[in-house]
């Protein structure tokens, strides 16, 4: 198996539902966390139309904005469905970021209205949801084409997200870098102060609260 590239080795290992769960967004200084919840409800599909898909964090802008098309037609002749979720900044800040982005998952899986089925997720993350059989996937979104579909529109939706939040606040550039914690960033968030979309509960914002 070429490990470069994903498949459905795993999604054929597992009775149907399998559902493909990756997020983004842990790592931002601003802007919620966000996750995908996808299933392909159809393996018989085009290898060329396949290869389209692939993690996220390889894939150009423009790659991921024809792959998103190429998932919503699929989802159009019922052949892929998903669901989104997500987590707030007040929510990361109160129940800290790795149940903030649990949070974000099961409100994307909960969203499909399944009963049971197969849950594989992109990391180590067990949702502790006891309907459902649990895998979790290192690299998944390298592995598996419903991860890697859960990866793309998950990036799309908060980066278009971060992008409309950036009109009301230029200042910060997060139509560039989607919150995270560029140099430039931090230097804005230093000389300006932070806004109500900014974590508090991470470094520098943090410390900024406490001087």
């Amino acid at each position: 198996m070429n490990n470069r590239f994903p498949n459905f080795d795993i999604e054929f290992s597992l009775h149907k539902p399998v559902i493909g769960i990756d997020e983004v967004g842990r790592g931002p200084l601003a802007g919620p966390v966000v996750s995908c919840a996808c299933v392909f409800l159809d393996y018989q599909i085009d290898k060329s139309i396949l290869e389209n898909f692939n993690d996220s964090k390889k894939l150009s802008r423009k790659k991921r904005s024809n792959a998103l098309k190429i998932i919503n037609q699929l989802k159009n002749h019922n052949k892929i469905n998903y669901a989104i979720g997500s987590a707030s900044v007040k929510e990361i800040d109160s129940i800290n970021i790795l149940e903030a982005t649990k949070l974000s998952m099961k409100r994307a899986v909960t969203k499909l209205n399944y009963n049971k089925g197969n849950l594989i997720i992109d990391g180590k993350i067990d949702l502790k949801l006891n309907q459902y059989s649990y895998r979790g996937v290192i690299k998944g979104d390298e592995k598996s084409y419903t991860i890697a579909a859960a990866s793309i529109i998950a990036k799309i939706y908060r980066d278009n997200y971060m992008r409309r939040l950036s009109i009301n606040y230029p200042q910060y550039q997060w139509e560039k870098n989607a919150g995270y914690g560029t140099k430039n960033h931090i230097i804005i968030i230093k000389e300006k102060g932070f806004t109500k979309h900014h974590r508090t509960s991470f470094e520098p914002i943090k410390s900024l609260i406490h001087k």
